[in-house]
């Protein structure tokens, strides 16, 4: 399956018995599947095919669905509200024979009253759904094809900046062998300055850099942001849903990379190269999840 963005445009028109049928489609990013329907009156009994059909093409993002009907009334017929008009010869006569009054009713006064004329709304045909959802089909096809193609342009980027995490990783892995000497030197001259020239226990000074380089080793740091860059490769490898996977995946990314910065600091002058090495891996994933963001 392709990688999708969350952003897109598409819009189509349809002809059906004169009228003209426009819909178009917006989407932007969001965090679960949010649409908007704006439809005319005669065509809402629709919305839940319409919202079925949404269902099926989209999965997340915030989309904007305006459905346009022009020339559909243009035949609406009129019609005479003959029970009002009755009601008004009726009450007519009435009051000229209670009144004593001659005179006949003025047909054309009538027909001005409020109501007297009423419009029919017609029902849209069986046939309108059809075109709604075979028209609002071909705008989610082509707004898939527009996010598709964005959506590989984002893959790339993601691949390039997933991969140089990769590689600071491996080259931390390098640097870490050197950082077991500078925690020694370091505990050698803390304890020279607490010791204040008194006879120096080298076997327990080696036992006490062991426990310091124990407490400070990177090793499971490292393997980890190696193992999640590769679980990021194969997510954009295989496609489909993967916004909010990689989101959980750059967020451990990005754990991994902190312990790390917090064990190294003041390691020396390999602690200072994976320091910069882990800055430079962290700020890759700031970019990456920045990216992720847009992604279905």
């Amino acid at each position: 399956m392709s990688v999708r963005s969350m952003t897109g445009y598409a819009a189509v028109r349809r002809n059906l018995e004169g009228a003209e049928l426009t819909i178009s489609v917006r989407s932007m990013n969001h965090r679960g599947l949010d649409p908007h329907l704006h439809l005319p009156p005669e065509l809402e009994r629709f919305e839940p095919a319409l919202r079925a059909l949404i269902r099926r093409y989209v999965v997340r993002g915030h989309l904007q669905i305006h459905v346009r009907l022009v020339n559909w009334r243009r035949h609406t017929p009129v019609v005479l509200n003959l029970t009002l008009l009755d009601a008004y010869l009726t009450a007519f006569r009435r009051a000229a024979a209670v009144h004593g009054l001659q005179g006949e009713p003025d047909l054309n006064a009538a027909l001005r009253l409020p109501g007297m004329f009423e419009m029919i709304e017609e029902e849209p045909p069986v046939e309108m759904e059809a075109c709604l959802v075979e028209a609002l089909e071909a705008a989610l096809t082509a707004l898939n094809e527009q996010r598709e193609r964005e959506g590989e342009e984002i893959a790339a980027e993601l691949r390039a900046r997933n991969a140089a995490v990769a590689e600071y990783a491996a080259r931390m892995e390098q640097l870490r062998k050197e950082l077991l000497p500078a925690w020694q030197a370091r505990l050698r001259r803390r304890l020279d300055e607490l010791l204040d020239g008194a006879p120096l226990d080298e076997q327990r000074l080696v036992q006490e850099a062991a426990f310091l380089a124990e407490r400070s080793d990177i090793s499971e740091e490292i393997s980890r942001l190696k193992i999640h860059a590769q679980q990021v490769e194969e997510l954009l490898t295989d496609g489909g849903e993967i916004g909010k996977k990689l989101d959980f995946l750059l967020q451990e990314m990005q754990r991994e990379t902190n312990t790390i910065l917090a064990k190294t600091a003041g390691a020396g002058e390999a602690g200072l190269a994976v320091t910069d090495l882990a800055l430079a891996a962290k700020a890759e994933i700031e970019k990456l999840r920045e990216q992720a963001l847009n992604l279905e």
